[in-house]
């Protein structure tokens, strides 16, 4: 089974990627999605979350903004939650991948936001990294409600630059291009993957 990462900066297509993906038929892993179930009512990150960060549980369930607030421009607070939530995440991650195995799907993916930064890519077989250019990006984040560049710049740098994730990718998708031409894209990169890391594994044992 083929394991995809899916990431890209914010503002860049990512989660219309996903929903491609679905469309598709292959099953996604919503790493965003996990993180909202692990800190909802009931979630298994409340208590730590409580512990590390009095105050922010209301109802049995953190208040992500109450959250933001404490962690949002300060590294080393940004820092202790991401030790509390990024075990459970990537456990959640493995149950997914373990599951899809059991079924014999063919492909599954991972998507997750920070995924270069957090060394997910070590779990994937391949990366696809979604990018658009730079004015495009700028006007989808900020018709978004209650951000502002000074919140954009804020959350770019807690991400790897865009140009740095392109140089890494194994499939780039460019959804600067409208959603029927990073669709075509998308289904035909996913077509050709297969021949791909066939001919990269003969490489590898042939060196």
């Amino acid at each position: 089974m083929i394991v995809l990462g899916l990431t890209g900066s914010i503002g860049m297509g990512k989660s219309t990627a996903a929903a491609m993906l679905r469309r598709i038929g292959i099953p996604v892993h919503d790493a965003d999605a996990a993180v909202h179930r692990l800190m909802a009512k009931g979630g298994a990150a409340v208590p730590a979350i409580e512990a590390a960060f009095p105050g922010v549980v209301r109802d049995g369930a953190v208040d992500r903004k109450a959250l933001g607030a404490k962690v949002f421009g300060h590294p080393q607070e940004l820092q202790r939650l991401e030790k509390i939530l990024h075990p459970m995440v990537q456990a959640v991650a493995r149950r997914f991948v373990q599951h899809a195995r059991a079924q014999r799907r063919r492909m599954v993916v991972l998507d997750i936001p920070l995924l270069y930064e957090t060394g997910g890519e070590k779990r994937c077989d391949a990366v696809i990294v979604v990018t658009a250019p730079r004015f495009l990006q700028r006007a989808r984040v900020l018709a978004r409600p209650n951000m502002t560049p000074e919140r954009l710049t804020q959350i770019e740098k807690l991400q790897m630059p865009d140009a740095e994730k392109r140089r890494r990718a194994d499939i780039l998708i460019n959804t600067g291009l409208g959603r029927r031409t990073a669709f075509r894209a998308l289904r035909r990169a996913l077509s050709e993957l297969p021949g791909r890391q066939k001919k990269a594994q003969q490489k590898r044992r042939a060196s």
